[in-house]
């Protein structure tokens, strides 16, 4: 546990080398920050921390750069003395984004490009999982006697449709018993128990052609749909920090997230997270070698097995107070999807 006096220098050097990512020597310490403190003694806590592994030096004759260890005493020391930045703010923020989009993806959208432009980072909003959504109603619509428009509502209001076309002429009359007979068995059930079938009347019921080509036309419709849930926006700030100035430096690390498996790996922490805190991972805490030079700030949203998450990647060194609000912000705006 770090003293108050160290935990400000240590504070100071971050927002420092955050702002100019250079090594922070003490005169500069010195001379722009309030530490109530002689030069001799800011030097001399700077030994410290760099012996405790929270700071480091590059060179023999540079300043300090702080340490995944020292970011994380920073970060922690954040979120456990409560801070959430101006409260006024954030609410009129969440305001504004949920007015601006009337529908879960354009608010999806919305939101994602919110953080984008309020963190300078990459940042990425999972819907709540499609297959754990649990259904409303389902209806079949006549369009012709060949074509036929399917509609899904689930009970938080998502729609989704598809058309399916029949080899044969198929009659209302015939399209009415099918919907009937899946409507039944979808009604109240998660998508992800009808993909896996374990509805025993199903199984019977899929020896009529007709039936067995809806159902599939429907999961169809759910499994694409559920992999265009994830928004992702930013890949442009991240080249311009110095971190990733180069383009090869950076290419690794979106390889990596553009693995869904990984990706949801990555993000799992904050799914478990029943509180909605905000979960953290700096550098080399990240399971993927790839993202040793990134920090992921993410927040589960919504409630149950349907919850989704925002997240905001950037490099380690990136502004933890304003990520921590932003994220926080774009999770309370989705609360309630």
């Amino acid at each position: 546990m770090l003293s108050d006096r160290r935990q400000r220098v240590l504070a100071a050097l971050i927002e420092e080398y955050v702002a100019c990512a250079l090594p922070v020597g003490s005169r500069t310490l010195t001379e722009r920050y309030q530490l109530g403190v002689s030069p001799a003694t800011v030097r001399n806590e700077l030994s410290v921390l760099e012996d405790g592994g929270y700071i480091t030096q590059p060179h023999t004759s540079a300043g300090r750069i702080p340490t995944d260890i020292g970011y994380r005493a920073f970060v922690d020391s954040l979120l456990e003395t409560g801070f959430s930045g101006d409260e006024e703010s954030g609410r009129t923020a969440v305001d504004e984004l949920r007015r601006s989009a009337s529908e879960l993806d354009a608010l999806l959208e919305q939101t994602s490009s919110a953080l984008t432009r309020l963190t300078d980072c990459l940042s990425i909003v999972l819907a709540p999982s499609v297959l754990n959504l649990h259904i409303k109603q389902l209806s079949l619509i006549s369009l012709t006697l060949h074509r036929a428009l399917v509609v899904l509502v689930t009970e938080d209001g998502q729609v989704f449709n598809r058309q399916i076309d029949f080899a044969e002429p198929v009659s209302p009359d015939e399209l009415a018993h099918v919907q009937a007979f899946l409507g039944d068995v979808f009604t109240g059930k998660s998508l992800q128990q009808i993909e896996e079938g374990l509805e025993w009347g199903m199984m019977e019921a899929l020896h009529d052609p007709l039936v067995r080509l809806v159902l599939e036309e429907v999961l169809s419709c759910l499994q694409e749909s559920e992999l265009s849930r994830t928004h992702r926006l930013g890949v442009s700030s991240l080249l311009t920090k110095p971190e990733f100035s180069q383009s090869q430096v950076l290419l690794p690390v979106m390889q990596v997230l553009e693995d869904d498996t990984v990706l949801l790996h990555l993000l799992d922490d904050a799914v478990r997270q029943a509180d909605g805190a905000p979960c953290v991972r700096i550098g080399r805490e990240n399971d993927a070698a790839e993202l040793a030079g990134v920090s992921v700030v993410a927040s589960r949203y919504g409630r149950g097995e349907s919850a989704g998450v925002v997240a905001v990647i950037g490099p380690t060194r990136m502004d933890y107070s304003k990520v921590i609000r932003a994220v926080r912000i774009a999770s309370a705006a989705l609360q309630d999807v």
